[in-house]
């Protein structure tokens, strides 16, 4: 059984709400063997009804789906359906990850069987359009963000001037902004 942490913001978790969260979100550890502690944000918010799902799982590998809507249970089956859509559409490749064991791609094969799904080539590899190379140059966190303003981007790479790291900041969705340190 996974273990889950489940907070609330604006929002009361009631024992109901709870199992409710436990039972649906619950689903994704069908489709691997080791999975890590589910995290679960429920967020209401100028009537909006947020969840965003982190699931770690063996390997480094990490599924997040956020869903909002003008209802929580509505909102969680929502993360659900694209946290299920994300492993089906990686199948291929998740499977070639864990070769030796861990995700269970005989789940997913009996699903489609039952319901047929658009079968775009899963197996392809992900196109890369361009590539650009850039000096990563020493700075700190408020240069670098506004060094990203200037050049109208959503994200900049820097190497943070104090530990001599490569950082990313970037623009989060709500406005604000997010910082990505690199690390051991």
């Amino acid at each position: 059984m996974a273990t889950f942490t489940i907070r609330g913001k604006n929002i009361e978790i009631t024992p109901s709400l709870r199992e409710y969260v436990e039972k649906r979100v619950g689903k994704v550890t069908k489709y691997f063997e080791k999975v890590g502690e589910i995290t679960v944000l429920l967020t209401v918010s100028k009537g909006r009804h947020i969840v965003e799902v982190t699931v770690p799982i063996q390997g480094g590998i990490v599924l997040r789906g956020e869903e909002a809507t003008m209802d929580m249970y509505t909102s969680i089956d929502l993360v659900v359906e694209k946290l299920e859509r994300q492993i089906h559409k990686q199948k291929t490749k998740l499977a070639r990850r864990f070769r030796s064991g861990g995700f269970k791609a005989e789940v997913i094969e009996e699903q489609e069987k039952e319901h047929p799904v658009d079968k775009r080539d899963e197996s392809a590899e992900y196109p890369v359009v361009k590539t650009k190379r850039f000096v990563v140059k020493p700075m700190d966190v408020q240069e670098a963000i506004m060094q990203m303003n200037l050049l109208d981007h959503n994200f900049f790479v820097f190497r943070d001037s104090e530990t001599e790291e490569v950082n990313v900041v970037y623009r989060r969705t709500d406005g604000n902004y997010g910082l990505i340190e690199s690390g051991n």
